[in-house]
């Protein structure tokens, strides 16, 4: 099997956490998105989303990181993606919520247009309001995550136990490190994140993330 990523990517990184917590036989493959490397040939022509993770599992193709961890989970009958219809219906539900709520105005909306010239809005004024507008709802996205999702009790978003979607949120919402956002508002979301940074391979995995957090820690950012 073969992982086509790149380690800064935030979808890239949940694959790979998983992938190295679990012990998953797999090669990796850098694609280089600083030097367009996922609009280049052969990367285009093999995924033409251009984007990373891909897997390559013999005759399987996959994209998308919500995809390619619960088919590793299943293909390895790991428990973090459970049998029992009603449990791994939370865990679907949860990573629903992460790809199609909070990260289209915390990714895209707060983070993206201040870190990626390509995300930049063509106008300041369009630029500044569309920030302002991301940063307002992700903090309503947080209270949810932190008030509802998680709670004062829960280790893990669907209980005690850790599950796929634990992997892909918490590289999501860590994203927010690079743009300095502040998440002690949201006692719970730390409690949940400091539980995931002490994985064993979460330094390894993510050198490059705290790299470039370290590398832009001069840009003015607004965050959270």
């Amino acid at each position: 099997m073969k992982l086509y990523m790149h380690p800064v990517s935030n979808a890239s990184r949940p694959v790979r956490l998983f992938i190295a917590e679990n012990k998953i036989p797999c090669e990796e493959v850098l694609v280089d998105l600083m030097k367009g490397e996922h609009y280049q040939e052969p990367y285009a022509s093999m995924n033409p989303n251009r984007q990373v993770p891909w897997i390559e599992d013999g005759d399987l193709k996959l994209t998308e990181s919500s995809a390619i961890l619960k088919y590793l989970a299943s293909k390895h009958d790991l428990p973090s993606y459970p049998k029992d219809l009603k449990k791994r219906a939370k865990v679907d539900e949860m990573m629903d919520w992460f790809n199609t709520q909070f990260y289209r105005d915390y990714g895209y909306g707060l983070a993206y247009p201040q870190m990626y010239p390509h995300h930049k809005r063509p106008t300041p004024e369009i630029h500044d309001g569309t920030v302002a507008w991301g940063q307002d709802k992700a903090r309503g996205w947080f209270k949810i995550l932190n008030d509802y999702w998680l709670g004062p009790k829960k280790q893990y978003l669907c209980g005690d136990e850790i599950t796929i979607a634990d992997y892909f949120g918490c590289c999501l919402t860590t994203l927010g490190e690079v743009i300095r956002c502040d998440f002690s508002a949201y006692p719970n979301v730390e409690r949940w994140l400091g539980n995931m940074r002490k994985l064993s391979s979460w330094q390894k995995v993510n050198e490059a993330h705290y790299g470039f957090a370290t590398a832009v820690k001069d840009q003015p950012f607004k965050g959270l």
